[in-house]
């Protein structure tokens, strides 16, 4: 099992990461406002399968790499925290102002089929989620630890954070809207997720 100092700092860090405006959440955010938060649940489903897949992969891969290449892992840590360091500083100087536009364009297929396939792909094609995944995710799994039960905490934290966070958008509807106009809103909750950001980085290079 994952051990809990580490899920203690592994779960407010991927909470506010997840609560920042992206395509995901900028998807769900306009989409609940076309066609409600009910028919919006059907993205929800392709999104988080496709979030699903992708941490699943991150893990698998950074497990064989942990157990092969002991080194590498090493090498693969310190750069997961570069990396995220420079995720960071990234959202530190990000604006704001591109954030509800950006949700505005996308399409608003009605079939239940359609939002599945829209949400799956978008969370699948999303290179920064690779990334990202890719980053954080390693550092958390113990080697003298079973690999299936570390992947079900982790996997599950995800989902879990990701659908609340996906529901937020979608039903806060006006009132995130509203909050997101604000470029200085934007602005702030990304130097928040950005500083934890850091935080982690930093924390992970080092543990």
């Amino acid at each position: 099992m994952v051990d809990l100092p580490k899920l203690s700092v592994f779960v407010p860090t991927f909470m506010l990461v997840s609560l920042t405006p992206g395509m995901c959440m900028m998807l769900s955010l306009s989409l609940g406002m076309a066609i409600g938060v009910r028919r919006t649940l059907w993205m929800m489903i392709g999104e988080l399968v496709g979030v699903g897949l992708v941490a699943v992969l991150a893990v698998i891969g950074a497990a064989t790499i942990m157990l092969r290449y002991p080194a590498l892992f090493v090498v693969l840590k310190l750069a997961g925290g570069a990396y995220l360091i420079y995720l960071g500083i990234s959202m530190w100087r990000a604006s704001g102002e591109s954030a509800l536009p950006a949700a505005q364009r996308n399409g608003q297929p009605l079939r239940p089929a359609g939002l599945i396939t829209q949400g799956f792909v978008t969370a699948v094609a999303n290179p920064k989620g690779w990334a990202f995944f890719i980053a954080l995710l390693p550092p958390f799994l113990d080697r003298d630890n079973a690999l299936a039960p570390q992947l079900v905490v982790l996997v599950g934290a995800i989902l879990t954070i990701e659908f609340c966070s996906l529901l937020v958008y979608a039903g806060g509807g006006r009132a995130v809207s509203a909050f997101l106009r604000e470029p200085r809103n934007v602005v702030r909750l990304n130097r928040v997720a950005g500083s934890l950001m850091m935080a982690v980085g930093v924390w992970l290079a080092l543990d």
